[in-house]
């Protein structure tokens, strides 16, 4: 097998020339650069990897902690950052947190113990994981869920898109809307229920709190607590979700009440996702600008791992609201 000494005698240059060029730990000429890489190709030698992190304390991993296994937005923000890891050279540990504290800092404390050379993170409710970021001055971006800007983090906008969907229902004749809202103590749920508050407040419509009601973020509190909303003695005549697991579930006791979308009943949510299109009715629903979000969240730990001092940033980023025939439109 081919050793760094061989490259660098066929190449006619110094080993720690080699290693230069390997690393990219010192300027080097073009055209040495060029003869180094084709004695590489020729004795067909191998790098070892693991011995140039050791040596440079890096591993050329970033660590995923996220709950993604149930929910589809996750599923592709998660694959959004390991593309956009590829091609910036960094492979991707994911772990599944759960949105459970317990579970997310044992996770987080084993990705460190990992070697990652950063973690992106979407923090749960009551996170623990936060103070052992912190205290371990580990490279950390927080996705989705903007609850410290003591970290990086990326998000969408939440609150104004949600106040237009809402509004777009109230021009519709809408003055009962129900809002389904994901889990208490989530940052994206606060905002999202503070969107659909403002809006009954701009059209100067009363707030009924039997109107707001907890979906848990899954389908199937969202499907229970959609048929209290139809249980009461003034059901609403539409009904928004906080996310796209409670919208099928909102469809699912939709379906067993047997009310039709949208002529008994207009449904709107947050969440697109890719056979929303495909219902009938096609739905209405904010979708996420997920690829940039997975980007946006690698570069951001990108530029906090080479500038550890460097100024905090949370970006927001703005959804899309897709209009379709959910909402009565036609």
């Amino acid at each position: 097998m081919a050793t760094m000494d061989d490259v660098a005698k066929l190449a006619g240059v110094s080993t720690s020339t080699v290693s230069h060029v390997l690393n990219g730990t010192r300027k080097v000429s073009p055209q040495t650069v060029q003869a180094v890489q084709g004695a590489i190709r020729q004795l067909g030698y191998i790098p070892n990897t693991l011995a140039r992190s050791l040596a440079r304390s890096t591993t050329n991993t970033i660590g995923v902690a996220i709950s993604a296994l149930s929910n589809h937005y996750f599923s592709e923000t998660v694959h959004a950052i390991e593309t956009e890891c590829a091609k910036h050279g960094f492979m991707m540990l994911f772990v599944d947190t759960h949105d459970d504290p317990e579970q997310e800092l044992r996770v987080i404390t084993a990705l460190h113990h990992r070697r990652v050379d950063g973690i992106i993170l979407a923090p749960s409710t009551g996170s623990l994981a936060l103070a052992y970021l912190q205290a371990n001055s580990i490279a950390a971006v927080l996705v989705d869920r903007m609850v410290d800007d003591s970290f990086d983090q990326v998000g969408v906008e939440n609150t104004q898109s949600t106040q237009a969907l809402v509004a777009h229902l109230i021009e519709h004749g809408h003055r009962r809307i129900g809002f389904v809202a994901g889990r208490a103590g989530l940052g994206t749920t606060d905002e999202r229920v503070a969107g659909y508050q403002a809006a009954l407040q701009a059209a100067g419509l009363p707030q009924d709190p039997a109107l707001l009601v907890n979906g848990g973020s899954n389908s199937e509190p969202a499907r229970q607590v959609t048929r209290q909303l139809l249980a009461l003695s003034s059901p609403p005549t539409a009904i928004m979700t906080g996310n796209n697991l409670m919208t099928l579930g909102v469809m699912h006791a939709l379906r067993d009440a047997g009310i039709e979308v949208p002529r008994q009943m207009a449904l709107v949510g947050f969440d697109d996702f890719d056979w929303a299109d495909f219902f009938v009715p096609r739905l209405t629903l904010i979708a996420q600008p997920v690829q940039e979000l997975g980007a946006r969240a690698v570069s951001l730990l990108l530029e906090r791992m080479a500038s550890p001092k460097c100024k905090k940033h949370s970006v927001r980023l703005t959804p899309t609201l897709r209009i379709r025939h959910s909402c009565g439109c036609p």
